[in-house]
């Protein structure tokens, strides 16, 4: 098991400098939870234009590990993340390339695209989901080999466990590759999901513990 925390920035002017000024702790911080194996991933969520919008982390565990994660990060203890939200998570056993070395270099630039994808609540929603699973899976299956598909999994509700979304990190740096990449998803020709939206993000180099899969 595993949680999504899906945590947003401010929108005031304040909002940049709150971040910069947290930033070294935060890092800091998430490299000690990475080589712990407590984080599984940590990105930011930018806008189109490369704008800092909030944070996405995968933290292992139940609850209380989550909140534990929570009660130690900066970015959640200096006022940069002005609302924060969290599901539980499974990630997608799937062949996965080794994350980069925690000694790489550095990137510059965008290097990965976020899409956070929602199933509609309609009754016959995991009804769909279901229905398209297989091909699902048989499509990202090779992308997540070849490394096109970086990461990816489901968002389950949190009463009753069942899936409601999903989230994908892609190797796309534009959203209008990361959005030719969707148009063919058997959860998007199955309407599946119903409300989908693409960041763009950096992959930091941290000592994450490898994938299931």
């Amino acid at each position: 098991m595993a949680h999504a925390i899906l945590a947003w920035d401010g929108d005031d002017e304040g909002a940049p400098a709150r971040r910069a000024a947290a930033r070294d702790r935060h890092v800091a911080h998430i490299t000690a939870e990475a080589a712990a194996g407590r984080l599984l991933l940590g990105l930011p969520l930018h806008d189109e234009a490369g704008r800092g919008l909030g944070s996405l982390m995968v933290v292992a565990g139940d609850a209380a590990a989550r909140d534990a994660y929570l009660a130690g990060e900066p970015f959640a203890n200096s006022d940069v993340w002005r609302k924060v939200e969290s599901h539980p998570f499974r990630i997608a056993p799937l062949p996965y390339q080794p994350w980069p070395a925690p000694d790489s270099p550095p990137p510059t630039g965008r290097t990965h695209s976020i899409i956070i994808a929602w199933d509609d609540t309609d009754a016959e929603a995991l009804e769909r989901r279901l229905a398209a699973r297989p091909a699902h899976f048989e499509r990202v299956q090779p992308m997540a080999a070849r490394g096109t598909l970086l990461f990816g999994g489901a968002i389950l509700d949190s009463q009753e466990g069942r899936m409601i979304g999903s989230i994908a990190v892609t190797r796309h740096v534009t959203h209008e590759a990361a959005r030719n990449w969707l148009e063919g998803d058997p959860y998007v020709t199955g309407d599946v999901w119903r409300d989908i939206s693409i960041h763009a993000t950096t992959l930091r180099p941290l000592p994450y513990a490898r994938l299931p899969g």
